[in-house]
């Protein structure tokens, strides 16, 4: 839990990379804003 009490926005996170980066730090522990154009794609990785 290397990023516990750490806040991070992804931009991009409706595909690809984002979705990866956001899942990488969610499973380090950090609370998360998941950003995109696509509304519906960021919800759904968050």
């Amino acid at each position: 839990m290397r990023l516990k009490g750490k806040v991070a926005l992804v931009t991009g996170a409706g595909g690809g990379l984002g979705t990866a980066i956001a899942k990488r730090f969610a499973s380090e522990g950090a609370a998360l804003m998941c950003a995109d154009r696509d509304g519906a794609r960021a919800q759904a990785t968050a």
